[in-house]
C-alpha cells in the first residue's frame, strides 16, 4: 500500500500540524514503510483462528451483586465539613 504526500499533508492539516516540505517527504516515506508492514498482515491465513477479545481465557472476575447495609443520610452528611441537613453545602461555581 502506498500513500501520497498529498494524503500526508491532508492528514497533517486535520491534525493541525504544519510540516515543512522535508518533514512531509520524510513522513510520507515513514508512513509508506508502516503501511507496507500492515499490508503483510493481509498475507496471513487467519481463517482457522477463532476471533478473540482477549489473549487469555478469562472468566468474569467481578463478584455477584449483593445488597449490603450503607450509611444513613445523617451519617454520610456528618463526614462533610458543611451540610444543611439534606445535602453537602459547596461553594457556588459560576
Amino acid at each position: 500500500m502506498t500513500i501520497s504526500q498529498k494524503e500526508v499533508l491532508k492528514v497533517a492539516n486535520l491534525a493541525r500540524l504544519q510540516l515543512s516540505p522535508q518533514e512531509a517527504e520524510q513522513m510520507t516515506d515513514q508512513l509508506a514503510t508502516i503501511l507496507g508492514y500492515v499490508a503483510k498482515l493481509d498475507e496471513i491465513d487467519c481463517r482457522a483462528i477463532a476471533p478473540t477479545t482477549h489473549v487469555l481465557a478469562i472468566e468474569n472476575a467481578f463478584r455477584a451483586d449483593a445488597m449490603q447495609p450503607s450509611l444513613s443520610q445523617a451519617e454520610a452528611l456528618g463526614n462533610g465539613p458543611l451540610q444543611n441537613g439534606e445535602a453537602f453545602v459547596v461553594p457556588r461555581i459560576i
